[in-house]
């Protein structure tokens, strides 16, 4: 059978890759160019971060002229100019499929931009199978660095002039979505370990529908077949080194997973939707309370019955208007 024809690995309606190594990616995706956003007034430009991997991300700015409630109190540098929190954003996609320039990631990242009044890096992160796990990690990594240098000494490449000028990398958020939120946990875990140059922070970290894969989790949700497919999903991202079971990249609570405790940030929100993978999500949110975060610190949005990625389908459902509030009240403090 000619190789281009034959299937080595499927997950439908995911991607599919061909014995010969060609790769279909079955996910739609609609690509925008980076814009002045007509509602929000947040404008946006793609950057080259490290040109040797391909690894960039799309800038948002807010109207800098419109100083929303949500901002009272943010940071200022010595000549009185506003500072505003970085937040560090990676899309879903189950590690293989997604880009920050789809049309609905676009849109929520102008809306939380103008909302939180934040300075948003929507990271293109390197997808498997041509680059598997943990290439993904690097360029997050490399991302965050990039986002808080303050010199050329200290990023692949030279720091943008928004975040130069006005970034506050004392207070950097991650948040990631989905296989997204994999990557934003597994940052923060790095992050607890290594020293970010020139005083910058992980002041806090979202989580929204997390991809984790835990055995011992209670798995009763009628998706057991999806639950299935994301364990080889996990595998294929991986180039086939590994299946899952006990990796803490994939299964932060396994036994002998580093301490939640550990992560390198100051406060975690994780929410939860209507998925197959709810149950990780609720026993990682248990893990942190077990490992000694504080219940203040730690928070948790229960967003069911809406399902998986119902904030960018339905950005104007009542669930999706909680969750927003909940992440613009999580980047401001509470400032609203």
């Amino acid at each position: 059978m000619d190789p281009d024809a034959e299937v080595a690995f499927e997950f439908v309606p995911v991607i599919r890759q061909y014995k010969s190594g060609r790769v279909e990616r079955l996910v739609p995706v609609h690509p925008v160019p980076p814009s002045v956003d007509a509602a929000t007034g947040v404008a946006s430009k793609d950057v080259t971060i490290d040109a040797a991997t391909g690894l960039w991300a799309r800038l948002y700015l807010p109207d800098l002229s419109v100083r929303p409630i949500s901002c009272a109190g943010a940071g200022e540098d010595e000549d009185g100019q506003r500072r505003l929190p970085i937040v560090l954003y990676f899309y879903g996609g189950g590690l293989v499929v997604g880009t920050a320039a789809d049309a609905p990631e676009h849109a929520f990242l102008n809306r939380l931009a103008a909302r939180a009044g934040a300075l948003a890096v929507s990271v293109e992160y390197r997808l498997a199978p041509e680059h598997p796990v943990p290439a993904c990690y690097d360029d997050a990594w490399a991302a965050l660095l990039w986002a808080t240098a303050t010199s050329t000494s200290s990023a692949a490449a030279a720091p943008d002039p928004w975040l130069l000028d006005h970034g506050d990398a004392a207070r950097v958020f991650v948040l990631g979505f989905s296989a997204g939120g994999n990557v934003a946990h597994n940052l923060a875990r790095r992050a607890g370990s290594s020293d970010l140059p020139g005083g910058a922070r992980v002041e806090g970290m979202a989580l929204l529908h997390p991809y984790f894969l835990s055995p011992s989790c209670d798995t009763a949700t009628g998706k057991d077949w999806v639950r299935r497919k994301l364990a080889e999903l996990w595998a294929f991202a991986c180039g086939g080194a590994t299946s899952g079971s006990g990796d803490p990249r994939v299964d932060p609570v396994a036994e002998g997973a580093p301490s939640l405790r550990r992560l390198g940030c100051g406060r975690v929100l994780v929410c939860l939707a209507e998925d197959a993978l709810v149950a990780e999500g609720a026993a990682y949110y248990d893990a942190l309370l077990a490992s000694g975060w504080d219940a203040a610190d730690a928070e948790l949005l229960d967003s069911r019955p809406a399902d998986h990625e119902f904030h960018l389908r339905e950005p104007d459902s009542a669930k999706a208007v909680i969750l927003m509030d909940r992440l613009v009240a999580f980047v401001t403090g509470g400032n609203q």
